[in-house]
């Protein structure tokens, strides 16, 4: 497992997450996604530390990195320029796609759920769940903004990408089939 992203501004408490363009769930129930290496039907949730990798239309591909304490000097004057800075690459058009989606954060009841050991910061719930609360935001990219994430648009996602993994940086890649070839 890799070591979690590092705290944003404006973090907040622990809590999870789900984030959605659809306005008006109800209720979350377990299935499989087509895309889970899991064969068992579940609910997924995102904490509060990770929640960032989701501030992103659904389908937007997106390479997220950041220095971990094996990260050497070198990639981090590379590809950060600073140790406690996070990074999300996006390439075109996806930036202007962010700037006029809408997402809906559900904050979810935590007691059904566990961590799911194989990823850090994600959660797992084998009954359905109701949301706590939504939190409605348009225009994804001011809340990286306020984050003090940066977020890079890149030319070509998938060429970035390979040196990111190639790197000594911690790092998520989110959709990456979507990207450009």
């Amino acid at each position: 497992m890799r070591d979690p992203a590092p705290p944003y501004r404006g973090e907040g408490p622990h809590a999870l997450w789900h984030v959605s363009e659809e306005p008006e769930i109800r209720s979350f129930t377990p299935h499989r996604a087509p895309t889970s290496s899991e064969d068992e039907p579940l609910v997924w949730a995102i904490d509060t530390r990770h929640l960032p990798l989701y501030w992103f239309p659904r389908d937007c591909p997106r390479g997220t990195f950041w220095a971990g304490p094996n990260t050497n000097d070198a990639d981090v004057v590379r590809f950060l320029g600073d140790r406690s800075r996070r990074v999300h690459a996006v390439e075109p058009p996806w930036d202007e796609r962010m700037r006029k989606a809408t997402l809906h954060l559900y904050r979810l009841p935590e007691i059904t759920f566990e961590p799911y050991e194989p990823a850090g910061g994600y959660w797992i719930s084998r009954v359905s769940v109701e949301p706590i609360e939504v939190l409605t935001v348009d225009d994804p990219t001011s809340l990286h903004e306020r984050a003090g994430i940066e977020l890079r648009v890149v030319p070509r996602l998938l060429d970035a990408w390979q040196e990111v993994i190639a790197s000594t940086l911690e790092f998520s890649g989110i959709r990456l089939a979507n990207a450009r070839d």
